[in-house]
């Protein structure tokens, strides 16, 4: 999983139970998430389709840091699938704590909001990370 986003809780990010609100975190974990494939697809035009299920694991609380790890796990025609980490980290320890996980998958659209193809580059790279994968664990 590589580091994709920081953030830290605020006063203004808790909702009622003094933790995190949960919208907050969909809302990083979304920015997160289409930074990522926007990156990784070379073009600033995603979409999110879908988010699986998401159980939050542990409370954040006010100056807790949140870390946001995303790593891509498919490629499709038209759609970029990533996985997603939330990570608490105490900045005493540096110890982190999971919070919830789940995968976005997003996908490239035209400037008419119209699903258009992963470049083939695109694809050819995460082909060749997919193999460097299985070769290291081998």
């Amino acid at each position: 999983m590589n580091l994709i986003s920081t953030k830290v809780c605020k006063k203004g990010d808790i909702g009622v139970h003094n933790n995190l609100f949960g919208g907050t975190m969909l809302s990083w974990v979304d920015e997160a998430g289409v930074a990522m494939a926007a990156q990784y697809c070379f073009t600033p035009l995603m979409v999110t389709v879908k988010m699986d299920e998401l159980i939050f694991l542990a409370p954040v609380k006010v100056n807790n840091i949140v870390k946001i790890y995303g790593n891509v796990i498919a490629i499709g025609n038209t759609s970029i699938t990533i996985s997603i980490e939330v990570r608490r980290c105490s900045v005493y320890t540096q110890e982190e704590q999971l919070v919830l996980s789940t995968h976005i998958l997003f996908c490239r659209i035209d400037e008419e909001g119209r699903a258009i193809p992963i470049s083939k580059h695109v694809k050819r790279i995460f082909k060749t990370e997919q193999e460097s994968m299985r070769t290291d664990s081998e």
